[in-house]
């Protein structure tokens, strides 16, 4: 069994006492039966990947004391998903997956076919938090608020690429589309639509745009969470940090 990984958003450094919420607490001393003295792993985004030892355990929540640096900080792709958001147990599988596929941030946005009209925010970034915990990266992906997506290109930073996946058939073969963008340098969005498609009225709305790429995901009728996951993972294995060695 490898490590217990957890996050803190608390500064990591030799000397300083961080301190472990009530689930933290629960979590190491009733599920991983754990003790005082006993070491851990602890991350925040910032500061890289710490050796811990804990301090204290009870019921309130507790403490450990990072002891040594195990990694530098490192800084992954530049990558936000965008996607409509769909129902529960198939959202928590998007923030899952998209966290151990290594997106910076992920933001639901309302298109035209939209079928669900809210969404639990703090629930995704729990799904996130447990995700990065288990897949051993050194951040976690920011959740955006929800928005309607004609508010998001409304506001769209100029320098950021989109990824668009296109289900009307008009999109090129995901890899041909991505070939002249290798370098990885440029930060990108990858926006996935809801069950029934992007409205006609979005489609010209982003084909307006030129840092547009309309890509095809293939001859299939992909459901949303599953045309997420596969967009995630074209875009890693031709622009991201999937060609870099381990």
């Amino acid at each position: 069994m490898g490590a217990v990984r957890l996050y803190t958003e608390s500064d990591l450094a030799t000397g300083l006492t961080v301190p472990l919420t009530a689930g933290q607490a629960h979590y190491l001393g009733n599920v991983m039966r754990m003790k005082i003295g006993d070491s851990v792993v602890l991350f925040n985004g910032r500061d890289g990947e710490w050796r811990a030892s804990i301090a204290e355990l009870r019921k309130k929540g507790g403490a450990a004391s990072p002891t040594e640096q195990l990694r530098a900080q490192e800084n992954g792709p530049d990558l936000w998903l965008l996607f409509a958001p769909v129902k529960r147990a198939r959202i928590d599988f998007i923030a899952e997956k998209a966290t151990e596929l290594g997106v910076s941030a992920i933001a639901p946005v309302f298109t035209d076919n939209t079928a669900v009209s809210r969404v639990n925010e703090e629930r995704l970034r729990t799904n996130a938090i447990e995700a990065a915990e288990q897949c051993g990266r050194l951040s976690v992906p920011d959740i955006q608020p929800a928005a309607r997506l004609v508010q998001r290109l409304d506001d769209w930073p100029g320098d950021r690429r989109i990824m668009l996946c296109d289900e009307t058939g008009n999109g090129a073969p995901v890899y041909d589309a991505l070939a002249g963008h290798a370098n990885g340098a440029d930060p990108w969005a990858i926006l996935c639509g809801p069950e029934g498609g992007f409205s006609p009225a979005e489609l010209d709305r982003l084909a307006e745009n030129s840092i547009v790429t309309r890509i095809s995901l293939g001859p299939r009728i992909l459901r949303a969470d599953t045309a997420a996951i596969a967009a995630l993972a074209c875009w890693q294995s031709t622009v991201g940090d999937w060609r870099n060695k381990a």
